[in-house]
């Protein structure tokens, strides 16, 4: 192609839905953002599709989609007769996934290799699955037709924390072990050697890249935040109140508990408030733990909240607490940061990453016991500090919108695209 010509990209994004959350919605957002640069064909999974039509997207104009459900649905079936339960043993839903998602790149080269042979896409890039154990055949095919391949963001599989043993177990995490055997499945080296460009969504995931890879490999984090959907508005405390949201599934790993235990250990004179957002299988035990604690004046559970009615919850809230021992993303934390709130999180994983000194605060831990303590900390350092609140609000603000918008997410691969077909010179982020 030529220099000032749209580039046209082909974009495998298996998950891209804009009515749920997690993984879609991230594949959803991302490959939005990169179709408004570029003339870009998504290619998606049938489940897809009626979302993507609702989102106002043309089908055959600006995607297509693949139905392998049949294999999908019993790999799915498969693993929920081996996780243990509902919201449990993710490490194998993702391993099955990956299975699964060979017949579904299979069915893009029959449905679209043509096309690709023929010149029609500048680049194919793969946006989701974003675990990094999930392959791709079909590099080969567009290796020997001389298509660049571009791999990314992925991200996953930091290890458990120690001192949290018995949260994997609850968790029924026995396959993430072992989980380093995917390095030997047939199509992980191949997948990496023969990429043009490989993105990661956070530093362990990068430093799990072979070393070969390293001048092809770049760091951007998978998550962002649209600041139209989460309006800034400053916060500070006011007649010591401090209002504190938390979003996530009620799992162990997530650490509801421990901001319970939190706000139960506190002893200084803030009245904090604790607004838990969303559900899952430990809601009733984390109701029990309210109710042990004579919490129930100030911690309340709102059940899950919808996208597009989160910004208006979040709306009464100064801070967003997220004392998860195993996050790899955190775009709840962006979202939060966005409209002001301030950001307190586990030290570990994903969220720390989003944020530095003057736009949230990290807790360093070494145990449960720790966390909920430095937890604490930091409740009694606003209390000390007031103005500190306010000024990291502001902050946090400007961060977002500074580095972690989708659009910035989106000139930040253009420029990853423009390097891999010679147009620019390679990018430093």
């Amino acid at each position: 192609m030529a220099q000032g010509e749209r580039v046209r990209p082909l974009l495998i994004v298996e998950a891209a839905n804009p009515e749920w959350t997690s993984v879609p919605l991230v594949g959803w957002n991302l490959a939005r953002a990169i179709m408004d640069r570029t003339d870009a064909l998504i290619v998606t999974q049938i489940r897809n599709r009626e979302a993507l039509l609702r989102a106002g997207l043309i089908e055959e104009k600006d995607f297509v989609v693949i139905d392998n459900e049949r294999t999908a649905r019993r790999l799915y079936r498969f693993g929920e007769l081996l996780r243990g339960g509902d919201n449990k043993g993710w490490t194998l839903v993702t391993a099955l996934s990956s299975l699964s998602y060979y017949s579904f790149e299979r069915q893009v080269w029959r449905l679209l290799g043509k096309r690709l042979v023929a010149g029609e896409f500048d680049l194919v890039h793969r946006i989701t699955p974003l675990s990094p154990t999930s392959q791709s055949p079909i590099v080969r095919k567009l290796k020997k037709h001389g298509i660049p391949f571009v791999l990314g963001p992925l991200n996953g599989g930091v290890p458990w924390p120690r001192g949290f043993a018995d949260v994997q177990s609850r968790e029924r995490e026995w396959l993430s072990k072992v989980r380093n055997i995917h390095a030997l499945m047939p199509f992980y080296r191949v997948t990496r050697s023969n990429a043009a460009a490989l993105i990661a969504g956070s530093r362990h995931t990068l430093s799990e890249f072979p070393s070969e890879c390293a001048d092809r490999a770049f760091l951007i984090p998978e998550n962002a935040a649209d600041p139209d959907r989460f309006p800034f508005q400053p916060r500070r405390l006011v007649d010591g109140r401090l209002a504190i949201a938390f979003i996530g599934r009620l799992v162990p790993y997530k650490g509801a508990d421990m901001l319970i235990e939190a706000v139960a250990a506190y002893r200084g004179t803030l009245d904090i408030e604790v607004l838990i957002i969303g559900d899952g299988p430990q809601r009733g035990e984390l109701e029990a733990t309210v109710r042990r604690h004579g919490l129930e004046e100030c911690v309340r559970f709102a059940g899950w909240v919808q996208q597009k009615d989160l910004a208006t919850t979040l709306s009464r809230y100064q801070a967003l607490a997220l004392p998860s021992v195993r996050e790899f993303g955190g775009g709840v934390v962006l979202e939060a940061m966005a409209m002001g709130l301030v950001p307190i999180v586990a030290n570990y994983g994903g969220p720390p990453e989003l944020i530095d000194r003057q736009s949230g605060v990290a807790v360093d831990f070494t145990s449960r016991e720790s966390l909920i303590a430095g937890f604490c900390d930091v409740f009694s350092m606003f209390e000390r500090n007031p103005e500190l609140l306010a000024s990291m609000s502001t902050e946090a603000g400007q961060r977002v919108r500074k580095r972690y918008t989708w659009k910035a997410k989106a000139d930040q691969i253009l420029q990853v695209y423009n390097w891999v077909l010679s147009l620019g010179s390679k990018p430093i982020f």
